[in-house]
């Protein structure tokens, strides 16, 4: 862990609080961009898990964003310089269910910064902590994972090869994210990164070959897979985004049993790379 004023002298981390209702329209929004088979979710319902992400959240001023379309640095996230922003991780601890019709409360707070060298450079880990509370009940706890890092040399767009045959016992599903599902998703989670939906910026502001897919998004696609084969009840998601995905291309969701109550899950690339790998803890 790196002392906070070694990078970055007169920042200091401050503790942001958001409160909002669950309501079923936004949800059904939710639902509809991930092409659930039924759009009824209602008040008293439980919330699928992850799908707190879209509920209150801190609002910025058109004025307050970057060139990359992110809040600017050095209010709540620290300053940093490094131009490329991504989405490294995330751990998820369900302790109740969150309920759609109620008011939400998210207290979010940066608990650790570390910096790092590697063969692309330097990279600088952000880890945030999120705390999701309703009539008065810690619900959810979530810790997620930035990484910065410098531009570095174009990403080349990924072959299309057949996918090889799916693992036995595992439950798959091949889909292809298109810049539609993107341009929802990034507008139900109030998410203006332009890598996202703006193919000239990606291209040019970024290093990539097509949209990118958000990896939250792909975080919600492998348990809507859990969820539509298992009744079990999350109590741990653990997730690791290894690999950007791309609009118009296939990929590959699967889940497996790794135990009694642990699941083991991936999102595989159309070249056959891992573009992230996930575990869940399941009861009930």
């Amino acid at each position: 862990m790196t002392q906070f004023n070694e990078l970055f002298p007169g920042w200091r981390p401050k503790v942001e609080r958001c409160s909002e209702i669950i309501t079923p329209a936004q949800v059904n929004r939710l639902a509809a961009t991930l092409d659930e088979p039924a759009l009824d979710y209602g008040e008293g319902d439980r919330l699928p898990p992850l799908w707190h992400w879209i509920f209150a959240i801190k609002p910025v001023p058109h004025s307050g964003l970057g060139e990359d379309g992110h809040p600017r640095r050095g209010g709540f996230l620290p300053p940093v310089t490094l131009p490329r922003r991504l989405f490294a991780g995330m751990k998820t601890d369900f302790l109740h269910s969150l309920a759609i019709g109620l008011e939400a409360e998210r207290e979010s707070e940066v608990i650790d910064i570390t910096k790092k060298s590697g063969a692309s450079g330097d990279l600088l880990f952000v880890r945030l902590r999120n705390s999701i509370r309703q009539q008065g009940n810690l619900c959810v706890v979530d810790e997620q994972e930035i990484v910065y890092r410098d531009k570095g040399e174009p990403v080349v767009l990924p072959d299309v090869k057949p996918f090889a045959e799916p693992v036995a016992n595992s439950w798959t599903k091949e889909l292809i994210v298109d810049a539609e599902m993107l341009f929802r998703f990034s507008a139900v989670t109030f998410n203006s990164h332009r890598i996202h939906y703006d193919r000239t910026y990606a291209a040019t502001g970024e290093g990539y070959p097509a949209l990118v897919v958000h990896a939250p998004l792909v975080a919600m696609l492998l348990l809507q897979l859990l969820r539509k084969n298992s009744e079990k009840h999350i109590r741990r998601f653990e997730y690791r985004a290894l690999a950007p995905l791309f609009d118009g291309q296939p990929v590959r969701l699967s889940a497996a049993a790794e135990g009694v109550d642990t699941i083991s899950m991936q999102a595989q690339r159309s070249d056959g790379e891992i573009a992230a790998r996930a575990n869940c803890v399941m009861f009930g």
